[in-house]
């Protein structure tokens, strides 16, 4: 591993994208070489995390305001940052992360119309500007994603289904506010295109072994 710190890898895109399979699939792949690594996901994380992904997510949250949503979101992330993220970096782990301030951009910068400034300052302040080395942005067929993720709720009787109850505008804001972030930070965020979940996982690994030559070279070393 780097001698500075771990590496940080976090996946974006919207729910239903296939992201929670691609984690599980490159944890373990990387684990199996003998590294150290730490998945995690946001909002959530840590035991506080886990409560204030309760009132955000939960389909029985009401009245929740965009603002209040907003300082929730970072809330959780100051807290996962604090406890578990930059802990993890300095023992040199390999964390991958489902979700991050990307998310918060887009979802709320974009989709609650708050916009990118608030979401980029909040990030300065709170999070002391600590940004993913390498952020995976999984593309899908937004009315299929949305579709999947309902299903997924509606079938695991899961009560987080407060965002998939947007409407289709609200995912459209988030779906261009993702590429838009992409454009943007085309040298942090890499776009991995739709396919199977094999096509898929090798595409990840692919620009994972690229951008950190040492886990690559850990895995011609155990073979």
């Amino acid at each position: 591993m780097r001698s500075r710190r771990g590496v940080f890898i976090t996946f974006e895109g919207l729910d239903g994208s296939g992201k929670s399979t691609q984690i599980e699939r490159l944890a373990a792949t990387l684990s199996g070489r003998g590294l150290d690594v730490l998945a995690t996901r946001e909002p959530g994380g840590s035991e506080i995390g886990e409560r204030i992904r309760s009132i955000l997510l939960d389909s029985r949250t009401a009245n929740l305001s965009p603002l209040a949503e907003l300082a929730l979101m970072f809330a959780d992330r100051a807290q996962h940052i604090g406890e578990v993220i930059e802990p993890a970096l300095k023992n040199g782990k390999v964390v991958i992360c489902d979700r991050y301030t990307d998310s918060t951009e887009a979802y709320q910068g974009f989709g609650r119309h708050l916009g990118s400034e608030v979401v980029r300052d909040l990030h300065h302040l709170l999070c002391r500007d600590l940004w993913p080395d390498l952020t995976l942005l999984l593309e899908s067929e937004l009315d299929a994603s949305v579709a999947r993720a309902r299903n997924r709720n509606q079938t695991s009787h899961s009560s987080e289904g407060r965002f998939e109850a947007e409407d289709a505008a609200f995912f459209r804001r988030v779906h261009e506010g993702f590429e838009k972030i992409a454009r943007r930070d085309a040298n942090r965020v890499t776009k991995i295109p739709p396919g199977t979940i094999q096509k898929v996982e090798a595409e990840i690994l692919r620009m994972v072994e690229g951008r950190f030559p040492e886990l690559a070279a850990r895995a011609t070393a155990v073979k």
